[in-house]
């Protein structure tokens, strides 16, 4: 092999070898962990029942905040609901949603509603044992679910963006309850 060519093979060899070294990623769990501390008092003081929801909602400006998928969205959502979901939230889609950081802002997920589970499938993470005796196997049936519910990080995130005057829905509504209204291609027109 020519001295030319073996030396340009080595150096491209070389360039490939080389691992790029990139910087740390944009997250940080401890500043998200000092957001949850501030927004725990905030959040408790700010879950709402149906009626109140439903009254609040009806007031000048206030914004509906769907945050599932735009698929569950337009299948099914509460009457009136804008939709960003959870994983487009940035400062500059928020802000094209929600006209100002003191709107009224209501929330709500699927662990909000029961009775359809297609459209509101739930959340809930059951505890996922592997007994190997009959003790553990009645233990593993009486493990307490994680309520895994997209209310928390909504809320958190919004509150993280400036956006501190959310309420969210805090019962376990009917989907055939007559007070709630909700729109969208699976609703009988």
């Amino acid at each position: 092999m020519k001295p030319a060519l073996l030396a340009m093979l080595l150096i491209a060899l070389g360039v490939f070898a080389q691992t790029p070294k990139y910087p740390k990623a944009k997250v940080s769990f401890d500043d998200f962990k000092g957001l949850m501390a501030k927004v725990e008092a905030h959040r408790a003081s700010r879950l709402v029942n149906l009626d109140t929801f439903l009254k609040m909602s009806k007031e000048p400006g206030v914004v509906i905040l769907d945050s599932r998928s735009a698929f569950r969205y337009e299948r099914l959502h509460v009457k009136g609901a804008k939709n960003l979901a959870f994983s487009d939230f940035t400062q500059n889609a928020l802000a094209q949603v929600i006209p100002s950081l003191d709107t009224k802002i209501l929330i709500y997920c699927n662990n909000n509603f029961d009775g359809n589970e297609v459209d509101f499938a739930s959340k809930v993470a059951r505890p996922r044992l592997r007994p190997s005796s009959k003790v553990q196997s009645q233990l593993a049936a009486q493990a307490k679910p994680l309520m895994m519910a997209l209310n928390i990080p909504t809320y958190i995130n919004l509150y993280g963006y400036g956006y501190e005057n959310v309420y969210e829905l805090d019962e376990l509504v009917n989907v055939e309850d007559p007070r709630i209204v909700f729109e969208g291609t699976m609703v009988s027109k």
